[in-house]
């Protein structure tokens, strides 16, 4: 296992040098640039702040100096568009903010979806399991990107009991819309993995056996069934996990948290290439780390698999 996971995380570099390689390249391939407008800067004024940012230099220079400073002191540099702010700052602000309420959806989706997904398989073609395969069909079929404004318009406009935006230090009462916008699709899917593995399972011989020995249901679930039930559950919870803090920057625009998603969506329309790129190395890096963590779970759930 100590050497599959060095192996992994020696994968992760050229891997994440890769993507900032591309990422690179494509955004310098597209036309204009962070300084271009509709009244365009006079040719002196426009070369002398290219010549600030380094943007004079041929695109292989810009990129090794850029490398550089990451490898060497972790600095993704100036920002384009914010001025007297850097990178670094701009993603200490932001991250931890998406990070706290991308968490608590992650958490609410997987107890919730895990939840619904056991009681609908145990309580089969009963009107549990009826209830649970429609609230999760209609958690899939409501994105955050629409459920955001459902929730403003219902819980703010209407009835008065929820603000319907900010932030004020992750008070609770500016936490519930965002989780619940943020978690409410993933949890459709974790329900229907679930309850499709843990009815596969249910049916497998070995928990006939267990029956057949005169075990209580209760420990035949909790004791047996659910280990192998959450195998598949596990393996698409790592991408989740990416995906909630990917999708926070819709829940950031319409709830206005100051999360990171506000920064990077103004980066990618003003093509602020310093914060547009230092986003994606961390969403990046995240999604590998998440990945590992999820492999190793998955062979500590079940013993059978060594890498």
């Amino acid at each position: 296992m100590f050497s599959y996971t060095i192996r992994r995380l020696l994968i992760a570099v050229p891997t994440i040098l890769l993507l900032v390689i591309a990422c690179f390249f494509l955004m310098h391939a597209a036309p204009g640039g962070p300084f271009t407008s509709e009244r365009p800067l006079p040719p002196a004024v426009l070369a002398n702040i290219e010549a600030r940012y380094g943007l004079d230099q041929p695109l292989w220079k810009q990129l090794w100096d850029y490398l550089s400073n990451i490898v060497l002191r972790f600095d993704f540099g100036p920002s384009f568009k914010f001025k007297d702010r850097d990178v670094n700052d701009i993603i200490a602000q932001g991250f931890p903010i998406s990070l706290t309420y991308g968490f608590l959806s992650f958490l609410v989706a997987t107890l919730v979806g895990v939840s619904l997904g056991i009681l609908a398989a145990i309580r089969h073609n009963s009107w549990i399991d009826y209830l649970a395969v429609s609230l999760g069909i209609a958690a899939q079929a409501l994105p955050n990107f629409i459920m955001g404004p459902i929730l403003i318009l219902t819980f703010t406009l209407w009835l008065g009991l929820l603000p319907g935006g900010g932030w004020n230090g992750g008070q609770w009462q500016y936490l519930i819309m965002p989780v619940i916008a943020l978690s409410t699709s993933y949890m459709g899917s974790i329900a229907r993995i679930t309850r499709s593995s843990m009815l596969e399972v249910l049916n497998a011989n070995f928990i006939r056996t267990a029956r057949a020995k005169g075990l209580p249901e209760r420990t035949i679930i909790w004791r047996h069934a659910m280990k192998p039930t959450l195998l598949p559950v596990i393996s698409y919870l790592g991408p989740v996990f990416v995906y909630v803090l990917t999708g926070s920057v819709f829940v950031d625009l319409y709830f206005s948290t100051g999360g990171l998603g506000v920064a990077y969506v103004g980066s990618a329309l003003t093509r602020d290439y310093a914060v547009l790129l230092g986003v994606t190395i961390l969403y990046g890096a995240l999604t590998v780390v998440v990945n590992l963590c999820t492999d190793l779970a998955y062979a500590w759930f079940d013993p059978k698999i060594r890498y």
